[in-house]
């Protein structure tokens, strides 16, 4: 009989101790995404400006779009250096607009579309753009997991207890983030 409940309480403690386990796992995995999206971030933040460097060459009156772009990326890495995820999500959100309205600014400069420089820059920076959007995907679904896992009982008895706070996804939460860049000539 004693044999049985004790039996008992160590598959119960053994299951406990394998959700904590679990929770634990989620939100290294969550770290790590971060991280991952951190490389990849840093990795745009070193190619905007050799990109308007070189595109500066050939359109030297489109100032203010130079300006709007490196604002734009000084305001991310801040954002980012501070670790606020959503003053960082909107930030990005803002520097990707801005490197779109750069982007679409380039089609006016068919020299420059040929220049080998800027195409090796605008490849690495739409790769870079990729693996940042991947990032973030792998990023908010580890968050989708382990926040799901700190609501569903009995998961959420172990995250309650020991404290593990579900995170934040990296989302645009401004409605004028999700249209279309308009580029007026």
């Amino acid at each position: 009989m004693w044999f049985a409940i004790l039996a008992a309480l160590a598959l119960i403690v053994i299951y406990f101790i394998s959700i904590y386990n679990v929770l634990i796992k989620g939100r290294i995995r969550i770290d790590e995404a971060w991280s991952d999206i951190d490389v990849q971030l840093k990795r745009r933040y070193d190619l905007i400006p050799n990109l308007i460097s070189t595109v500066e060459g050939y359109a030297k009156h489109e100032k203010s779009l130079f300006t709007e772009v490196t604002k734009a990326r000084t305001a991310a890495m801040q954002a980012h250096g501070a670790g606020d995820l959503a003053k960082s999500a909107d930030a990005e959100n803002m520097l990707s607009r801005a490197l779109s309205g750069l982007m679409v600014q380039v089609e006016n400069y068919p020299q420059l579309k040929a220049n080998e420089n800027f195409l090796d820059l605008q490849n690495e920076l739409s790769d870079t753009e990729n693996k940042i959007q991947a990032s973030r995907r792998f990023y908010n679904s580890t968050v989708r997991d382990y926040n799901t896992k700190c609501k569903m009982f009995p998961s959420n008895i172990v995250a309650d207890t020991f404290n593990f706070k579900t995170r934040e996804f990296f989302d645009v939460t401004d409605v004028k983030e999700r249209e279309n860049v308009k580029v007026k000539f």
